[in-house]
């Protein structure tokens, strides 16, 4: 079982989640609704999870097809449903950048793979009714 400590640490909404290993991540409302600007909006946080699970897919993909992969980026634009509470994502859309000997056609079949397949999060955020869409490019 994973455990996950969160904790609030800098004025109203400001908190500090916490993994078993003690990795540590800030966040915070934004000042409109009387945050500090502390740190990540939580629903941030899932965007950045996205990324951080389907590159773990994608690299591991690339390396077994021997792929001289350098660096991976990848920018996400999102948009969250209007004047609903609560306010989900509804359209995501990544763009994976590469750096490196790396053949297109593998990268997209990885990107695929990942999405579509491999990335929990990227599941766990259709099932709750996002469309996630993506493009992949070799910059070298």
């Amino acid at each position: 079982m994973i455990r996950i400590e969160v904790s609030r640490t800098i004025g109203d909404y400001g908190f500090e989640g916490k993994d078993n290993s003690g990795h540590a991540l800030q966040m915070d409302a934004a000042v409109e609704i009387g945050g500090q600007n502390a740190g990540i909006r939580p629903m941030q946080t899932l965007l950045m999870g996205l990324g951080g699970c389907s590159g773990v897919d994608i690299v591991s993909i690339l390396k077994k097809q021997r792929q001289d992969v350098q660096g991976v980026n990848m920018i996400i634009e999102a948009e969250r449903e209007k004047d609903k509470e609560p306010a989900l994502w509804k359209y995501i859309h990544v763009t994976f950048q590469f750096k490196g000997d790396v053949d297109a056609d593998k990268a997209n079949k990885a990107c695929a793979l990942s999405i579509d397949k491999y990335c929990s999060v990227a599941a766990t955020l259709r099932a709750a009714g996002a469309t996630i869409e993506w493009s992949s490019e070799v910059i070298n």
